[in-house]
């Protein structure tokens, strides 16, 4: 028996105008799409931006209310539940979010975040147990229990993604929907959080729901690929046969971007045929610029000399980086790559008066 089984679902939202905000139009974003996921497989979604992957994922574990369809989750129906119900049910399958800044609340520490969970599904004994569990999960996706304490500004992207993923856990369930799990992280980090998926998929028997654009990602993850291209299922196959050989264009001009190699049947844009990538900028403010004041930092800030950086933290100073020296050449592009979190987000924000 089929663990998730999702039936012609559709999510639409309504366009209006006017003073009284009649409904003109409706965007048509997820658009009578079935599929099925088993227990422990990896189904990977793929589709080019905005059509509709990330809606999809959310109707699923309902945060986003479908407009008609029916969802099925171990046999039973919870497109229909509501409150209380849909919480108690809810606590099996979780979300995985795409920003790893946005989806964690500044204001809390790491221990509030993921104990919020634990708290509303009583899954502790006592406030020990509790502490205890955190700290199980914390270990789990590789972090030091001894960080609970810490807000998630404290964290590099990599280390945020994790705790998304501890609070995913901390509810023990059998699904969890990753949106694009590692599309906002260093390309380093990328592969220790695939791999800290794999090591938990197979300790737990856990099944995901894979959204993400790396079709290389999704090959290496995955079992099934489920093709969309606005808002609608164009293909679905075994990830090797769908990328590998696929069916579709979205398919294989995404391919084509990916790599400058020529597909059967394209013409690569320009951006896919050019040999060597363009590196971010660093536009550095000038010495006399309002925004040149002395940041509010231990250390100096000085375009060509010596910089240390340290922040102040309630258990204790974390340097960032030590004296580090740079000298930019305008108007050439400034290139820093290295793992997170070495640091580059504070060199460049330093740089500014940020």
């Amino acid at each position: 028996m089929n663990l998730l089984e999702v039936k012609n679902l559709q999510v639409h939202f309504p366009v209006k105008h006017g003073v009284l905000s009649r409904v003109k139009a409706r965007v048509r974003a997820v658009d009578d799409v079935s599929l099925t996921v088993a227990a422990g497989e990896t189904l990977g979604v793929v589709g080019e931006s905005g059509c509709g992957k990330t809606t999809l994922g959310r109707a699923i574990v309902r945060l986003i209310e479908p407009t008609a369809g029916r969802i099925f989750f171990a046999g039973e129906e919870i497109s229909r539940l509501r409150g209380s119900e849909l919480r108690a049910r809810r606590r099996k399958f979780q979300m995985i979010f795409q920003d790893p800044y946005g989806s964690l609340n500044p204001r809390m520490t790491v221990e509030q975040i993921i104990g919020e969970a634990i708290d509303i599904h009583k899954l502790a004994a006592d406030a020990a147990a509790r502490r205890e569990k955190i700290a199980a999960l914390l270990e789990s996706v590789g972090l030091d229990a001894a960080q609970a304490g810490r807000y998630p500004h404290e964290f590099s992207g990599g280390q945020r993604q994790r705790i998304g993923i501890a609070r995913a856990l901390a509810v023990e369930p059998e699904l969890i929907v990753c949106d694009e799990p590692v599309s906002a992280l260093d390309v380093s980090v990328q592969a220790q959080i695939i791999n800290l998926l794999q090591d938990l998929q197979q300790q737990r028997g856990l099944a995901y729901l894979f959204i993400a654009h790396d079709l290389a990602v999704v090959e290496h993850i995955g079992q099934r690929v489920l093709v969309m291209y606005l808002g609608k299922v164009v293909e679905l196959a075994e990830a090797k046969v769908a990328i590998r050989a696929p069916k579709q264009v979205v398919v294989r001009s995404t391919r084509a971007v990916r790599s400058p190699k020529r597909v059967a049947g394209l013409k690569l844009p320009r951006c896919a045929r050019s040999s060597r990538a363009t590196g971010p900028r660093v536009i550095w403010p000038n010495e006399n610029s309002p925004r040149s004041k002395a940041p509010r930092t231990r250390g100096t800030v000085k375009l060509g000399s010596s910089v240390s950086f340290a922040r102040s933290t309630p258990s204790g100073a974390i340097r960032n980086f030590s004296e580090f020296s740079f000298r930019p050449r305008s108007p050439k592009s400034q290139l820093r790559a290295s793992p997170a979190p070495s640091g580059k987000a504070n060199y460049a924000r330093l740089g500014i008066r940020l």
